[in-house]
């Protein structure tokens, strides 16, 4: 168990990472998973020591007896680094809340990784999903809703948990979106026709009334509708068209992206569309575009 002290500290940052930078409510959550993980860890290290000052004079040592540690019980790569980018965050707070050195801790390098690229549909493909999605569902206004989203997270490049998140007085859908999206960040999103007639399509079926704040995409029984749902049934759709496992609701927001690009999109708009914070993250769909084409040219080159 790690002391009141550092439990007390811990708090302190969090609520720093709340009001600061506007961190959601999930990453909050896994920035103190990771750190506490940490502090337990540094607190056993050091002989079961308590408050501030040991934490204080964590050495090069003691990290890398820290991120041994984390490899031995199966932590991966990435998992690590992301841990370590959080603890880092934390005790250079920390460093300048109590006025020590933090040059141990932040000179720790992260775990080498390779970058998973967003895997796309093909541009069939995701129509395909679109149009058979609707077949899984044996109500019909269950599968105009089913279509209606799954249309919004490619029509629209919207995330699961933002297209769900949509209220009755979203619709009808207007001409552009106001979504707020991670660390409750907004964004404007223009709405294409296809969504707002299936968004149309799906109300005009819907047993439930339209209610201004309630749900827009309501469950069978009423209720919210969950985003295990919509997994769900792309699951059974993929399957149905012989689409990879990567062939997710998060796929649709991947691919409205990459098929932007691929269209002559320009990377600083793609950016302001999805929401992504750092231009860094939307550059990842120009390797995803490149390797496509790569691809095209290997199969089409004659010597290949």
């Amino acid at each position: 168990m790690i002391s009141p002290a550092l439990t007390d500290v811990l708090g302190k940052w969090l609520d720093h990472q709340r009001a600061l930078s506007g961190a959601a409510e999930n990453t909050l959550k896994a920035y103190q998973t990771d750190v506490l993980g940490f502090l337990s860890f540094m607190t056993h290290h050091n002989g079961g020591s308590q408050g501030l000052a040991p934490i204080a004079k964590i050495g090069v040592r003691d990290m890398r007896s820290w991120m041994a540690h984390e490899r031995g019980r199966g932590v991966g790569a990435r998992s690590l680094a992301r841990s370590l980018s959080a603890v880092k965050s934390f005790y250079r707070w920390l460093a300048e809340r109590e006025g020590f050195e933090p040059t141990a801790v932040l000179s720790t390098r992260s775990p080498k990784f390779q970058k998973k690229l967003p895997r796309p549909l093909a541009e069939d493909a995701a129509t395909a999903m679109i149009e058979t999605v609707e077949l899984q569902a044996r109500e019909p206004w269950v599968a105009a809703r089913d279509s209606a989203v799954v249309t919004l997270l490619y029509g629209c490049g919207l995330r699961i948990s933002e297209a769900l998140g949509l209220k009755g007085a979203d619709a009808p859908l207007p001409a552009v979106l106001r979504i707020t999206g991670k660390g409750d960040k907004e964004r404007i999103v223009p709405v294409i026709d296809a969504a707002r007639d299936a968004v149309d399509a799906y109300l005009r079926m819907c047993p439930y009334p339209k209610e201004p704040g309630e749900p827009l995409f309501r469950a069978v029984r009423g209720g919210p509708l969950s985003p295990r749902a919509i997994q769900k049934v792309m699951a059974q759709t993929r399957m149905q068209l012989g689409l990879p496992a990567t062939a997710t609701p998060h796929a649709m927001r991947h691919s409205f992206a990459t098929h932007l690009l691929a269209a002559g999109g320009d990377l600083r708009a793609i950016q302001e569309l999805l929401g992504h914070a750092s231009l860094s993250t939307t550059q990842a769909y120009t390797a995803v575009d490149a390797a496509r084409l790569m691809e095209v040219y290997d199969k089409a080159h004659p010597k290949a």
